[in-house]
């Protein structure tokens, strides 16, 4: 399966401005293909207002994000790969996604080699117990 952060990212894009918030996206400027204004940033990490009123020509891609934005007055196009983007959220409340490593590949990839379908010792195939994070 294609990787799902592109569609999170567009979703929770939609989501945030249709609720009249302002929508960042936290980037890990180390990513290799990062093109933004990296005197911005502070300890590998840049946080980029992307609201319509903030950016023009916003491209949520699957594998880029791309747009124009002001700088310290002087316009500048910025290109951040799509695994770049740590997460995205509204400035006015912190609703968003955090956005892990899993989310880096091509999706769910089934279960894992000693899952249930994998053989392995025990009634559970050796699978790990299932388990469940919060997501602010």
């Amino acid at each position: 399966m294609t990787p799902k952060r592109p569609y999170l990212i567009r979703a929770l894009y939609e989501w945030i401005t249709d609720n009249g918030f302002t929508p960042y996206l936290l980037v890990d400027t180390s990513v290799t293909g990062v093109e933004a204004p990296l005197e911005y940033a502070d300890n590998g990490k840049l946080v980029l207002n992307v609201a319509p009123s903030a950016v023009r020509g916003l491209e949520l891609g699957n594998d880029w994000v791309g747009f124009n934005a002001r700088f310290g007055g002087a316009p500048r196009d910025v290109f951040l790969p799509v695994g770049a983007v740590v997460a995205i959220y509204a400035r006015e409340n912190g609703q968003g996604m955090l956005f892990g490593e899993e989310d880096d590949g091509g999706g769910d990839q089934g279960p894992p080699p000693d899952g249930p379908e994998g053989g392995g010792e025990g009634g559970n195939g050796g699978a790990r117990k299932p388990s469940l994070r919060v997501v602010k």
